[in-house]
């Protein structure tokens, strides 16, 4: 386990440095339904996959409604990153017909209208394992995420975005993909994580590459890469510790 070493934000303006069966809603009883439990125990009773099912019912033809909902959240973990593409772009994606992306895209830009504004984050990451903390269930995610933690000039975490999933490669995260959310909110540093689905924690010639290229474009943008961390079963490495930031 990494040591807890600090991050440091300089003063300056550019850095250096197996198939399962799945429940069907009419297997249910009816008080074990999401909706009827939504009605009778309130929202915040309900886990993700109950209020994604609710959301994307009836389901599709080849995939019940709670069936998909499992298989989205395992495969892609809940993400805001959704929200962002185009109905037929994410239906592909995530194999759902292209009326339930409508469905989900609008339900995430309404929650994001209605509560992004009045979000306070207070959050402070000053040491790889607060960074991990904060990204543990990435270690559940049955595909590759890349994520980006936005930290301002008193470490506080003021926006997290996912920027891509799949296997990393440096043409596969350009850096003006993860620097876009840090200059649009005036980031002061960015973490950034991926996972490893296999559980295995070495760090492949990609990972060292993707992570000097990204350094690099920090330092002329002047917003410091603080860490990139590789998370697996419950367990991370920090790359700061490796001298490769």
């Amino acid at each position: 386990m990494p040591d807890m070493k600090s991050y440091y934000l300089g003063d300056h303006d550019i850095v250096t440095g197996s198939a399962r069966y799945v429940l069907r809603i009419k297997d249910l009883a009816d008080a074990d339904k999401p909706r009827e439990r939504l009605a009778r125990e309130g929202a915040a009773a309900l886990r993700i996959p109950e209020l994604l099912a609710i959301l994307l019912s009836p389901g599709s033809r080849k995939e019940g409604v709670l069936e998909m909902a499992n298989r989205l959240i395992s495969d892609y973990g809940p993400t805001p990153r959704w929200a962002k593409q185009k109905p037929e772009e994410l239906a592909r994606e995530l194999d759902i017909p292209t009326t339930k992306a409508c469905q989900l895209i609008a339900a995430l830009e309404l929650g994001n209208r209605l509560y992004s504004p009045k979000k306070v984050l207070t959050l402070g990451i000053r040491t790889p394992d607060q960074a991990f903390a904060h990204l543990r269930a990435m270690s559940q995610l049955q595909k590759e995420h890349f994520r980006g933690l936005y930290l301002n000039s008193r470490y506080f975490l003021i926006h997290e975005e996912t920027i891509s999933i799949g296997s990393l490669t440096s043409s596969l995260v350009h850096p003006r993909e993860v620097f876009r959310p840090a200059l649009e909110r005036g980031a002061a540093a960015v973490i950034i994580a991926h996972n490893h689905p296999s559980g295995l924690l070495k760090a492949t010639e990609d990972d060292f590459l993707v992570t000097q290229q990204l350094s690099k474009a920090g330092e002329i943008l002047g917003i410091e890469l603080l860490d990139h961390l590789i998370i697996g079963k419950d367990r991370y490495i920090s790359l700061i510790k490796n001298g490769k930031i």
